[in-house]
């Protein structure tokens, strides 16, 4: 064994070896990892925040919202940590479970009008948005000095009052009746009240509902909380003079002052929402003269059912119409050039990448005619002349 040389000879695995290199072109690791299809939300052209895998919908500005709540659940804090305990043993125990019960309430209408969909309608795809514009091109492709363009606008009639459709240039789209486009979350939006930016959202067709009765409820729970306070320190009062009662009970004196100055402005805008829920108008409507008579005799709400407990029962009773919105859908991939442009008729006609699904065509050849042999004519037949 003496004056051999040993040397070591590397040896290579072949791909589908279980020993094979971690590195190797071929192994799982060097492959370029899938990507992740996205979810409808998080494309959204919108102004919009979505939380939850897109089932919360707010806007993007949320600090007055948060704001809000703030101001509620502190308040309604101090009154069943400072009056309740008073007011259960001395006056009646059903002050602390009709407190709750308008506490849970208030916020549940708030939180159901903050975190849902107010009724945002999708805009056009690049199909749709195509075809519209053809529809109101210039013909003839070159205007003319003395050619006006026609307006962005089309007419419907609801029960015998035209109503004018109009063009949204963001959208792409001609707004339904008593849509309006919303600055501030840039969508457009059905039955549009108007944007509040207390509870962090728009006020539409799908939770109009619940933003009068968050209103509703909550004027009750400030005048409500307005009266056991000042009961609390009567009550108070009576066994020592007013400043020492204050003393007593500081938190009941930082409650009042909240009540007092938020009692009248939330009255005041109950009562409108109220004339407004009992007459099936919206905000954006009462604001505009929509349906003044200042406008003409003929002009008149095509959308009130006819008396105050109907149009309440078609505002706050009515069924609540499905999102227009696949929130949670899944993105279509980017179609290929080849799959994206389909041939039809001899024109190119080209797919949305925003929720189409392109599909591939076959171009069926004909079959091949056989061929027929050519003899000459015989003395019978007649030959057509030229």
């Amino acid at each position: 064994m003496k004056g051999r040389d040993y040397c070591v000879v590397p040896t290579v695995d072949p791909p589908g070896s279980a020993s094979a290199s971690p590195l190797s072109p071929s192994s799982p690791a060097a492959e370029p990892k899938k990507k992740m299809p996205q979810r409808k939300w998080e494309v959204h052209p919108g102004r919009n925040k979505f939380h939850c895998n897109g089932r919360i919908m707010m806007a993007r500005q949320t600090g007055i919202f948060y704001f809000t709540v703030a101001l509620i659940v502190v308040t309604c804090g101090l009154f069943f940590g400072f009056d309740c305990p008073y007011l259960a043993v001395n006056l009646t125990p059903a002050i602390p479970v009709i407190g709750i019960v308008l506490f849970v309430f208030t916020m549940s209408t708030l939180l159901r009008t903050s975190f849902s969909d107010p009724g945002v309608i999708p805009r056009a795809t690049p199909d749709e948005a195509a075809d519209i514009e053809r529809q109101i091109e210039v013909p003839n492709g070159q205007p003319s000095p003395s050619y006006r363009p026609p307006p962005r606008q089309k007419e419907v009639v609801v029960n015998g009052q035209t109503i004018k459709l109009k063009y949204c240039f963001t959208c792409k789209i001609f707004r339904p009746p008593r849509a309006s486009h919303c600055s501030i979350c840039d969508n457009c939006v059905e039955r549009f009240d108007h944007h509040c930016p207390w509870v962090g959202n728009c006020v539409g067709k799908r939770n109009y509902r619940y933003f009068y009765m968050f209103i509703l409820s909550l004027a009750l729970l400030c005048v409500f909380l307005f009266a056991c306070v000042i009961t609390h320190i009567i009550m108070r009062s009576q066994k020592a003079n007013f400043l020492k009662a204050m003393q007593q009970s500081p938190a009941s004196v930082l409650e009042a002052v909240v009540c007092f100055f938020s009692v009248w402005s939330i009255l005041g805008l109950a009562g409108f929402h109220t004339y407004l829920t009992t007459s099936n108008q919206t905000t954006n409507e009462d604001i505009k003269g929509s349906w003044s008579s200042k406008r003409g005799r003929d002009n008149y709400n095509p959308y009130s059912q006819g008396g105050i407990v109907k149009n309440c029962f078609a505002v706050l009773c009515g069924p609540t119409t499905p999102s227009l919105l696949d929130r949670r859908g899944l993105v279509e991939p980017d179609p290929t050039p080849q799959q994206y442009t389909m041939q039809m008729n001899g024109t190119g006609v080209r797919l949305g990448n925003y929720g189409a699904i392109p599909t591939q065509t076959t171009t069926v050849q004909p079959p091949a005619q056989p061929q027929q042999e050519t003899s000459e004519p015989s003395p019978n037949e007649e030959i057509p002349s030229s």
